[in-house]
């Protein structure tokens, strides 16, 4: 009685196992084929085919080495940087208390604070510097590496589930650190119409807008090229004389309260732009695991929210002075404490599912909705800082 159901489940499994020797042959044949031509060559011909093949691999396995390796990846790394200890805002002369005297009653008496000939550089410049260097000198720079242009058969890694979301990543921060970059020229180190652009500042904004997909030899224009990390090195430098100059007293930080509202409505601004494009891609293409671009999405928004609270944090040390004046410190930090929760979001494999779905998370919209909650929160400091 059950012989006819044996059969076909028999059936069904032979046949799922020949479809599966038929695609494992169709595999492997070329490669076969490719070993009976390879043996009957001399070693004329087979030298230089066995060194192109070890360079091939030896290149493919840095490729995956560098995408899979995150070195120095840290979401809390701004604890390093003990920025509560500062007491003075970025730009403002540090004051070194002078030696307590005695009087004639034999009390002790402090003087008045005396300048200690060095003014406090800036968090802001310190960490976007960090962030960069961490980009292209502890990590190799994904998006211009030769086998990252190149793609997979063709095929940008973009539009594939592998090997592109450190490259994501890293742009995501680099968005953050290009902002910033902006507003350091245009707002931030420089007196509104009395002073200025800073050229070192200037010279480290527009390394930074450079291409970031540059090798050294591209198609358009035809002819070699200085590769993207090269760039974003020289802007390193840019920020370090910067801040430099600064501690020597002899470069300008505005620490305005109307510079912080500008630069907390730009950062604001940035983050509404990704929460756009996490909303279409969520409510357009819902193919859960299968979704191809879902990945490079996420961790973009994850590298801009990373490069974000860093950048945020160190803001908090460099107008510290505006923050106390108008009693933002709560409100301020619990900002802080938002960037920080969207950061403990790292699935192992991004899924783009339907929000009201029961098998695929939707980790697309649940970035999103971070991000609108940190956006929320600058839209309260504005408001605070406007008042």
């Amino acid at each position: 009685m059950l012989d006819p159901i044996v059969h076909f489940f028999q059936r069904i499994f032979s046949a799922i196992g020949r479809g599966f020797g038929l695609l494992v042959a169709w595999l492997v044949w070329p490669f076969l084929a490719a070993h009976g031509w390879y043996a009957g060559r001399s070693w004329i011909i087979k030298a230089p085919l066995a060194a192109i093949f070890v360079l091939f691999v030896g290149l493919y396995g840095y490729f995956f080495w560098q995408t899979q390796v995150w070195t120095a990846f840290d979401p809390d790394f701004v604890e390093e940087y003990r920025w509560s200890e500062r007491t003075t805002a970025a730009g403002q002369q540090i004051l070194a208390p002078a030696p307590a005297s005695a009087d004639a009653a034999g009390t002790e008496t402090s003087t008045t604070a005396t300048p200690a000939g060095q003014c406090q550089s800036s968090a802001i410049v310190d960490v976007i510097a960090d962030l960069t260097d961490v980009n292209v000198n502890q990590n190799a720079w994904i998006s211009s590496m030769l086998l990252y242009r190149l793609g997979l058969f063709g095929i940008d890694w973009d539009h594939t589930p592998f090997l592109d979301n450190k490259a994501s990543f890293q742009r995501g921060v680099n968005q953050a650190v290009r902002r910033t970059s902006v507003e350091l020229v245009d707002t931030l180190a420089r007196m509104r119409g009395t002073s200025g652009i800073n050229s070192e500042l200037q010279d480290a904004r527009n390394n930074l807008q450079f291409d970031e997909y540059s090798w050294y030899f591209g198609l358009s224009p035809f002819g070699p090229k200085t590769p993207t990390p090269s760039y974003y090195r020289t802007a390193i430098e840019g920020f370090r004389a910067f801040n430099t100059e600064l501690a020597a007293c002899n470069a300008t930080f505005d620490t305005r309260a109307d510079n912080l509202v500008q630069f907390v409505d730009r950062i604001a601004n940035d983050l509404g732009s990704t929460s756009a494009i996490l909303r279409e891609r969520s409510e357009n293409f819902n193919s859960g695991w299968f979704d191809t671009r879902a990945d490079d999405r996420f961790w973009f928004a994850y590298g801009q929210l990373y490069g974000y609270y860093a950048v945020l944090s160190a803001a908090g040390a460099d107008f510290s002075q505006v923050i106390r004046e108008r009693n933002l410190g709560p409100l301020w930090t619990e900002t802080l404490t938002q960037f920080r929760s969207s950061l403990r979001i790292q699935p192992a494999i991004i899924s783009n599912g339907r929000e009201d779905g029961w098998i695929m998370p939707t980790h697309l919209a649940t970035m999103g909705f971070y991000i609108l909650r940190v956006r929320s929160n600058l839209v309260e400091v504005r408001s605070v800082l406007d008042r």
